[in-house]
């Protein structure tokens, strides 16, 4: 069993032997690489992420339970650091208006365009921040990263109902509460 020989590598890391991290390393470094790639999009992202992902699992191997295998273990950690990335970009993305936006943006209208829709979704952020985090997150994967709720549902190890009825709350609740803004 594959497993086993990735426990003898834990086991030997946590009793000293550093070799057995470097093993460990070899063996999924390109697996952590290109399965951040395909989260993230793009090299330096996924490079990032893949220099988070080791890090913590050089600082939290110590504490793995032995309780999954260490392959899902290590891709669960990926896969929330390829999250937590792309959330980074698009706030990055978002908040930033470099020289070069500023002056492709001569008319009134097209600025008045894009403050609101920075309002309007800074207005979404705020109502995000009200529903409970489940909701939140399910809405954020589904609704901002348009995953599939199989996807999800491989991110959380949530069941595809679950995240449904959680999606569907959440979604009902930002509409309520963006009509409650919007009549303020």
């Amino acid at each position: 069993m594959i497993e086993d020989k990735d426990f003898e590598y834990i086991k030997a890391y946590i009793a000293g032997d550093e070799r057995a991290f470097n093993l460990i390393v070899r063996k999924y470094q390109q697996k952590i690489y290109w399965h951040a790639r395909r989260m993230t999009g793009n090299h330096l992202d996924a490079d990032e992420v893949t220099q988070e992902v080791l890090i913590v699992l050089f600082e939290k191997l110590k504490d793995f339970n032995f309780k999954s295998s260490l392959y899902t273990w290590i891709f669960r950690i990926t896969t929330t650091r390829s999250i937590n990335q792309i959330n980074k970009n698009r706030i990055k993305k978002f908040l930033s208006i470099d020289d070069a936006e500023a002056e492709s943006y001569k008319s009134d209208v097209n600025i008045l365009t894009t403050i609101e829709l920075k309002e309007k979704l800074q207005k979404l952020d705020a109502v995000l921040q009200k529903i409970p985090v489940k909701q939140r997150e399910v809405f954020l994967l589904r609704h901002m990263d348009e995953l599939s709720y199989e996807e999800i549902s491989e991110i959380t190890g949530k069941s595809v109902g679950g995240l449904k009825a959680n999606y569907f709350h959440a979604l009902k609740k930002v509409m309520e509460l963006m009509k409650e803004d919007e009549s303020e």
